[in-house]
């Protein structure tokens, strides 16, 4: 079989070093994995996978080690995760996702950059000004770990191609700068029993927190959907005011991307019935439970 072949190819390349921490381990380096993908005439990915099933890590991710096991990073590579929204928080997002080595990427936005984009938003750069969101961070991520699997949609978030956008993901992470739009794509997630992180920032202030298919969710921390319909389409928010710096949508990404871990690998304590409320500014972090455990 194939497969077999390719096992042993893994091992063979396979070599023994001493990770900082001392001890060995068995390593693949990208040149001999990328060159095993090309002989063998399958994707980056598979071959990393390959190796993470037989204990043998990836070098790139020799400094997960330490907290992360070869199983856990398997598991990761064996997820999908969608990020809709792929300005201030979702670009950092896909991109962290990506180093981590969650294995399939689905990125969200109708949107393009423009020159109010270059204060915060990670895949923002003067040579891109006008360019597709969607198409950036595909090429973002290639670069960054090719062992990704990146399908990136340049299109407006609708209720008529949601859930066939969000199907067969793991996890889906709430990236959006308005309220209307985050209660649409929470009303696909739970339909599709997927888990999703919602995230949000203005000025220096951000907030975090987990929503499963059977919990309230939105509602708890925005009130009923139906208050903010008066408003159609506009993309007013408290941002507008307080303004969106790079540092706020920095760490509020980090948080988003942890609570993505924590699902997959099912370990940490998961800020579901719970919302983290940040503010950078006064060095606070405030934590609201909407449900007692």
């Amino acid at each position: 079989m194939e497969d077999d072949t390719l096992l042993s190819a893994v091992k063979g390349h396979a070599r023994a070093i001493t990770d900082p921490s001392g001890q060995e381990v068995l390593v693949l380096d990208e040149r001999s994995a990328m060159n095993l993908a090309q002989s063998f005439g399958v994707h980056l990915g598979e071959v990393f996978k390959e190796a993470l099933r037989q204990d043998i890590l990836p070098y790139r991710y020799i400094r997960n080690k330490g907290l992360i096991s070869a199983q856990d990073q398997l598991r990761l590579a064996e997820s999908c995760v969608a990020v809709v929204g792929l300005g201030g928080l979702g670009g950092q997002v896909i991109l962290l996702l990506a180093r981590m080595g969650v294995g399939r990427l689905v990125g969200i936005d109708g949107d393009r950059f423009d020159e109010t984009n270059l204060n915060r938003q990670a895949l923002s750069k003067l040579d891109n000004i006008g360019s597709p969101k969607a198409l950036e961070a595909a090429e973002a991520v290639k670069e960054i770990n090719p062992a990704i699997e990146v399908y990136t949609h340049h299109i407006t978030l609708q209720a008529a191609n949601t859930a066939k956008l969000l199907q067969g993901t793991d996890v889906i992470v709430d990236a959006l700068d308005n309220v209307m739009d985050r209660f649409l794509l929470e009303k696909s997630a739970k339909e599709l029993a997927i888990p999703m992180v919602h995230g949000g920032i203005g000025g220096f202030e951000g907030q975090v927190m987990t929503i499963y298919p059977e919990d309230e969710g939105l509602e708890v921390v925005y009130g009923p959907k139906e208050k903010w319909e008066r408003f159609g389409d506009s993309k007013q928010g408290v941002e507008v005011v307080l303004g969106v710096p790079a540092v706020t949508a920095c760490l509020v990404a980090a948080l988003e991307v942890m609570e993505v871990l924590k699902i997959l690998l099912h370990r940490g304590r998961v800020m579901k019935d719970r919302l983290l409320r940040l503010d950078l500014e006064m060095s606070q972090f405030h934590e609201i439970l909407f449900k007692e455990a």
